[in-house]
């Protein structure tokens, strides 16, 4: 069964790119997926969406080095090749580039993640913090073609507020 985000938001998906079951085709604990419709050598770039609440203290960043740990126990190597902070204080997020090389349906793959860290806190109960995380996942030969689409789905994420025009 698939994860649930730690916070209701909602999205659309640019054209292209279509939802899938993260139980079928996501890693687990993955509450949504996305496929693009034109796979490249075998490999179906990929958006997922994950998060969590955070009591601790762990900045952003921290959380971002986590997924890095992560990603090496799977991976042959993992590189991170940029890291930027976004958004303001009263709602932060992070942004990191990573490349790596791993195996997935057989075959050895050059692979390419935008990791994208929303954090919110409660404005009831400030030192409750959801952590919300959206992936892009491509081939290095396929990023180019489909990094635009991300920034696009990025910019369609919001919180839910239940409000309907």
């Amino acid at each position: 069964m698939p994860a649930t985000p730690p916070v209701p938001i909602e999205f659309s998906l640019p054209e292209g790119w279509q939802p899938a079951s993260p139980d079928e085709v996501g890693p687990p604990g993955v509450a949504f997926t996305a496929l693009h419709r034109q796979p490249d050598s075998g490999f179906t770039a990929n958006i997922t969406i994950d998060g969590d609440f955070r009591p601790d203290e762990a900045t952003l960043a921290d959380m971002a080095d986590e997924a890095v740990e992560r990603l090496h126990e799977v991976a042959e190597s993992v590189v991170v090749t940029s890291r930027r902070e976004l958004g303001s204080e009263a709602a932060p997020g992070l942004a990191q580039r990573l490349t790596l090389s791993a195996v997935t349906d057989g075959a050895r793959r050059e692979l390419v993640q935008s990791q994208v860290y929303l954090a919110m806190r409660d404005t009831d109960s400030p030192h409750k913090r959801a952590v919300v995380r959206l992936i892009l996942t491509s081939t290095a030969e396929q990023e180019d073609s489909v990094v635009g689409d991300f920034q696009k789905f990025l910019r369609m994420v919001r919180p839910d507020t239940g409000a309907k025009a």
